[in-house]
């Protein structure tokens, strides 16, 4: 495969990989809400893309998850929406920065698992776990730190912090995990030869 149709093959897979993070942002597959409470899956879908293409489109592809998620914040997200009210250049922000962290940190761990997993499935698992819990950790720790006085009523950071990881937050972290690595192990499989493969080794 020479490097013109593997950049177009790379295109074409982020491109997709984009539009299920948008379907998932604004259809029932993307949150399971409960009130106030949200749990996001559309950490499968960036965890595949840094596996699969590599951290640059996995910061992109988190990107798209950011600003959905923002965009959420002005209508269906009550609990962005309420932080909108407060602050909305660090509600932003909140939403921006952990999505992109979860390509970056995925799609530099993988490969360099892979060069000390010779089975393979640790490293596809293990990823998928740190890209599930980059976004849980870095959204509810800025979300604290940054309104920790204003939404919280100044209490304590780490008793705010504890509180958000229920069993809510593990079953996202399960679900995310294993859903993620089984589907970015199987399109590796079936692109043995092409340049994306290569790139997320």
């Amino acid at each position: 495969m020479n490097h013109s149709t593997s950049k177009v093959h790379k295109i074409t897979l982020t491109a997709i990989l984009m539009a299920i993070v948008i379907l998932m942002a604004y259809t029932p597959l993307g949150y399971l809400k409960a009130g106030p409470v949200e749990i996001t899956f559309i950490t499968i879908p960036v965890v595949i893309g840094a596996i699969v293409l590599g951290p640059v489109s996995g910061a992109f592809l988190g990107a798209v998850f950011g600003l959905t998620s923002f965009a959420q914040c002005f209508s269906t997200s009550l609990f962005g929406a309420a932080l909108l009210a407060i602050n909305p250049i660090a509600t932003f922000l909140c939403c921006m920065v952990p999505r992109v962290l979860i390509g970056i940190a995925a799609g530099l761990i993988f490969p360099a698992l892979r060069k000390v997993d010779r089975v393979g499935a640790v490293s596809f698992i293990v990823t998928s776990v740190v890209g599930a819990l980059t976004n849980t950790v870095f959204f509810v720790g800025m979300v604290v730190g940054i309104f920790q006085n204003s939404y919280f009523g100044g209490t304590g950071f780490f008793a705010i912090f504890l509180s958000f990881f229920t069993l809510n937050v593990a079953l996202e972290v399960v679900i995310c995990a294993l859903v993620a690595a089984a589907l970015s192990k199987a399109m590796l499989h079936f692109l043995p030869q092409s340049a994306v493969q290569k790139a997320a080794q």
